[in-house]
């Protein structure tokens, strides 16, 4: 065995003018003290034992070991590379969005087609109208507003849980709409690849949800090669189509052209509805825009005007492919119809290049955008999550942190709504779009009217100026809204309009709950518990104390009845609330030791199970362990309440020298 492997590792973990701490741990010790009533968690404080044990451990080697909250740094992103990481949802759309145009359109037959420029043009200026509305957004909210926060703040609870809902059900359908794209440009280019394209589709979607359980980041490298090679692969297959069409002997590069394949079947005459119909398929393009207004604190200072920049870049990139790639469409006479195993871009770069390497580089960057695009919703879905987690909208775990210190949970659930999705829709962009947008322009409106509400009630410098555009972005928008509600109900939009209500009503309820049993549990923070061990018993006694609350209150009270011997354990795997709660604790209860056990990797039963095993070390070698436990009336509340209690039951209750009692609070 090597010189030292067994030795002690010692290092300072603080310093003073005349003082230094230092921690001395043991190889592999799972708790560590650092100082009389403070101890130290590691890595190795979480017990591997039996089939549990194997299953974290197979855990590990898929998606990594847990992370310290040391490793959790903010990092500071430029202009170029967060147009890449944020821009990647709404260029993606450029891939699908004419070709839902197209596909409406074909309904009427080829005549039908030639509308699909002036569609595509009144999309690209209602995209600048959103994008000159979330501008105001990003210059009042430096720190990130999402639909969520803007909506909540200024429109009331209610207003936030819509806007909330509404996104909820937006990034699944993300995830869905991107990888089944994604999926379609692959097998555009490979078809007999068809065949597979659910399990295909499933398994990109397991792909992504595996990379971000294990953190990776979003690197500027890793987005910036995609987002960057399909803006510059496009734009040159835009220009060298044009180019084509301008040196040829019909160079009007405005007419339409002869259908590329025959129509199937005239269905419908050419109405005000069915361009209506057209115009909302085609809003798919606007989808994600808002993602920069959204992190605008991930950008380098100046945050805002950095910001708002990159909004600009990014509509102007993506007003341009957008109607570059409509207009060659158009100019080709390419169709798309219902059952079609082949792209528009796909049949438009085989109109440009003919199937050589440029084409293949086309359409393996449009799958890898299309890919990203996904991704965009595994770090929106999670932190949404985590953010209703944190007001008491969705249960506590959403807000913790997993093994890589990314949201698990949030990632988990949306993996399983989109998996879900892509194989009751078999992995059809065309059957996923009716169910697109509607939520997106929902989120857009109370967005905005949020933002009028703020301008009318701030009135700070500019405040009219910003309020107007605001106002005609949420009008703009809201008719939008109506217009696919309307063209898209019947088509499946009518489950988005089933899924929007019930969603909110179920985030409000559970708020709900958290308020009623904050309500039942506060205790006032001048109250000092004049609260002191006087106990027959000699077996010291420990209390798990999450936060102080009533439960706390009366779980030490009971303890304090019961020994001579009373010591609180707090685990803190927060800083900020931890500092807090010490503070707290020793103002209101002085009669009380607390032992504070820093949990950097987010494990909580096993620290205490490890303390506990530690203070069995010393005499009387017994210890009775009194856990505040709140009791719930329905069942259906019980995953909202006491989630660290089940394996501590686990760790501790099954030692013959250890008695656990629980100390029920009970709330209606």
């Amino acid at each position: 065995m090597p010189e030292g492997q067994n030795e002690p590792h010692i290092r300072p973990v603080g310093t003073s003018r005349r003082i230094s701490t230092y921690r001395v741990a043991r190889p592999h010790a799972g708790i560590v003290p650092l100082s009389r009533d403070r101890f130290e968690a590691t890595e190795y404080a979480e017990q591997r034992t039996g089939w549990r044990g194997r299953v974290l451990n197979a855990k590990d080697k898929v998606i990594g070991s847990s992370m310290s909250n040391a490793r959790l740094v903010e990092e500071r992103l430029s202009k170029r590379v967060a147009l890449a990481i944020f821009s990647s949802d709404a260029l993606s759309s450029t891939a699908y969005a004419t070709q839902e145009i197209l596909l409406i359109l074909v309904l009427a037959g080829a005549g039908a087609i030639t509308y699909s420029l002036p569609i595509a043009a009144a999309i690209v200026v209602l995209l600048a109208i959103v994008v000159a509305s979330y501008r105001q957004t990003i210059r009042a909210y430096p720190n990130g507003g999402g639909a969520y926060i803007v909506a909540h703040e200024n429109l009331g609870v209610w207003a936030g849980l819509t806007a909330a809902a509404a996104l909820l059900i937006d990034y699944v359908l993300t995830v869905a709409v991107s990888i089944a794209a994604c999926t379609e440009a692959i097998y555009s280019a490979a078809p007999s690849v068809h065949a597979y394209a659910v399990p295909l589709a499933v398994g990109l979607t397991t792909v992504i949800a595996m990379g971000n359980l294990r953190g990776i980041r979003e690197s500027g490298t890793l987005f910036s090669i995609p987002t960057y090679g399909f803006i510059f692969v496009l734009s040159g297959t835009i220009a060298w189509g044009v180019m084509k069409v301008v040196t040829s002997s019909d160079p009007n590069i405005f007419a339409a052209g002869e259908p590329s394949h025959e129509i199937h079947q005239v269905s419908q005459t050419l109405t005000l509805f069915l361009i209506l119909r057209a115009f909302s398929a085609g809003c798919t393009a606007l989808t994600g825009v808002e993602a920069i207004s959204n992190g605008v604190a991930a950008f380098k200072k100046p945050e805002a005007r950095n910001a708002a920049t990159t909004m600009t870049a990014m509509a102007l990139i993506l007003g341009a492919l957008f109607l570059g790639t409509t207009l060659l469409a158009r100019h080709f006479g390419i169709v798309y119809q219902h059952g079609d195993k082949e792209t528009v871009m796909s049949q438009m770069g085989e109109q440009v290049f003919g199937r050589n390497v440029v084409y293949y580089t086309l359409q393996a960057f449009t799958a890898g955008i299309l890919f990203l695009a996904a991704n965009t919703s595994f770090a929106g879905f999670p932190l949404l999550g985590a953010i209703l987690a944190r007001d008491g909208y969705l249960p506590r775990l959403f807000h913790q942190r997993g093994n890589r210190l990314v949201f698990s949970y949030g990632i988990a659930a949306l993996t399983g709504f989109a998996v879900l999705l892509l194989i009751a829709f078999g992995a059809s962009t065309t059957r996923l779009i009716p169910l697109y947008a509607l939520g997106v322009f929902l989120s857009f409106t109370l967005a905005q009217s949020g933002m009028v509400r703020r301008w009318l009630t701030i009135k700070e410098s500019g405040w009219k100026r910003s309020a107007i555009i605001n106002g005609v972005g949420a009008v703009a928008t809201c008719v939008v809204f109506f217009i696919i509600l309307i063209t898209k109900f019947s088509e499946g939009g009518w489950m988005v309009v089933v899924l929007l209500p019930i969603i909110t009503v179920w985030l409000w309820m559970i708020g709900r709950f958290y308020r009623r049993l904050a309500t039942a549990l506060k205790v006032p923070e001048q109250a000092v518990f004049e609260l002191r061990p006087k106990g027959a018993s000699r077996v010291p006694v420990l209390v798990p104390v999450e936060e102080i609350n009533l439960a706390t209150v009366i779980a030490i009270d009971a303890a304090c009845q019961r020994s001579k011997a009373v010591t609180a354990v707090h685990v803190n795997y927060d800083a900020e609330d931890g500092r807090v709660l010490i503070q707290k604790w020793n103002q209101q209860f002085p009669g009380v030791p607390l032992v504070v056990i820093e949990s950097p990797f987010r494990t909580v039963a096993e620290p205490l199970s490890l303390y506990v095993t530690d203070r069995l070390k010393e005499w009387p070698h017994e210890v009775t362990i009194i856990l505040p436990v709140v009791k719930v009336r329905h069942w259906y509340q019980r995953p909202l309440v006491n989630q660290s209690l089940k394996r501590m039951r686990t760790l501790v209750g099954k030692r013959r020298t250890v008695e656990l009692i629980e100390q029920p609070f009970a709330v209606g």
